[in-house]
């Protein structure tokens, strides 16, 4: 396999090593690393015995992954206020023709499961990112934990109970999700209390990530009354040269607010029954520089 040959097979498998690292782990910028990492052990590799690239390239990721999983955890407990995932901006429309895989990829990728994934270990991690998102066969996925395949099917099914118990029930409907985000935006920006309240579901809840570097509830807020007031609250204080745009943030809607042409803040919309069950902000400026270019 010559080095353009090479490169070329790299390249056709980058989404989805990408899509793994990036599932695993919650950030954008490490994802990156763990891409151009498997990058670097590929173009070393004597390749004359990979007959499976892409088996060979999502095993180097996965455990690349699981190790920089495993040494981020102390720092994540450390961190201040509540962690969300770095917002990525998403477009399945135009890789994957088929809606069913695109609902199964849009759910793996949100907000609501990066974030009960986070109590998984590695390796129930791994798994489940590989068979549920990317629908791995049990034994591929025994070869890349190097595991056995009874172990792996016990992780998943592990991992898959644990998500199903904790992760919120919401409507994937995108339509529903971005006429809501719009009424969301109208109501708080025009000081409308009862109007945000009509829209938002009694036990809402309300988790916003700043890092300890931005203005942000250091607790998760709940109820309606509480997560209405607070947000018109924060509406009456106001951003410098506001600018919101609507953009398609990890397989769904979601609020990008600019403030003199510089990223601010992220908002997403959990939607159930028609109304908002739980609202995301990242107000992390480490987080939002992916989309600084947007």
């Amino acid at each position: 396999m010559t080095t353009e040959t090479a490169t070329d097979v790299f390249e056709e498998h980058r989404p989805v090593l990408f899509g793994v690292a990036y599932r695993m782990l919650g950030r954008v910028v490490d994802a990156e690393d763990i891409v151009q990492e498997a990058w670097l052990r590929w173009s070393a590799e004597d390749r004359t015995d990979v007959r499976e690239p892409r088996a060979f390239l999502v095993r180097t990721a996965t455990r690349l992954a699981i190790d920089r999983l495993r040494q981020a955890q102390s720092w994540r407990e450390a961190y201040v206020g509540p962690w969300l995932p770095e917002p990525l901006v998403t477009d399945f429309g135009t890789v994957v023709p088929d809606t069913a895989e695109q609902a199964v990829l849009a759910e793996s990728v949100s907000l609501a499961v990066l974030v009960v994934l986070e109590s998984l270990s590695p390796l129930e991690r791994a798994v489940f990112v590989l068979r549920e998102a990317f629908g791995y066969p049990y034994g591929d996925i025994a070869a890349v934990l190097e595991r056995s395949e009874a172990a792996v099917r016990q992780l998943a099914g592990r991992a898959r109970r644990h998500v199903e118990e904790r992760k919120p029930r919401f409507d994937v409907d995108p339509a529903e999700r971005r006429d809501l985000t719009e009424r969301f935006l109208a109501a708080a920006a025009g000081d409308d209390l009862d109007g945000l309240l009509s829209l938002l579901a009694p036990d809402v809840r309300l988790v916003g990530d700043s890092g300890g570097k931005a203005k942000a509830p250091l607790r998760v807020i709940e109820s309606a009354d509480k997560v209405g007031r607070f947000l018109l609250g924060a509406a009456q204080r106001g951003v410098e040269n506001v600018e919101f745009r609507f953009v398609e943030i990890n397989g769904g809607p979601a609020l990008f607010v600019l403030s003199g042409g510089k990223p601010d803040s992220v908002f997403q919309l959990d939607v159930a029954d028609g109304r908002i069950q739980c609202i995301y902000i990242v107000r992390n400026p480490d987080k939002l520089l992916a989309l600084a270019e947007r």
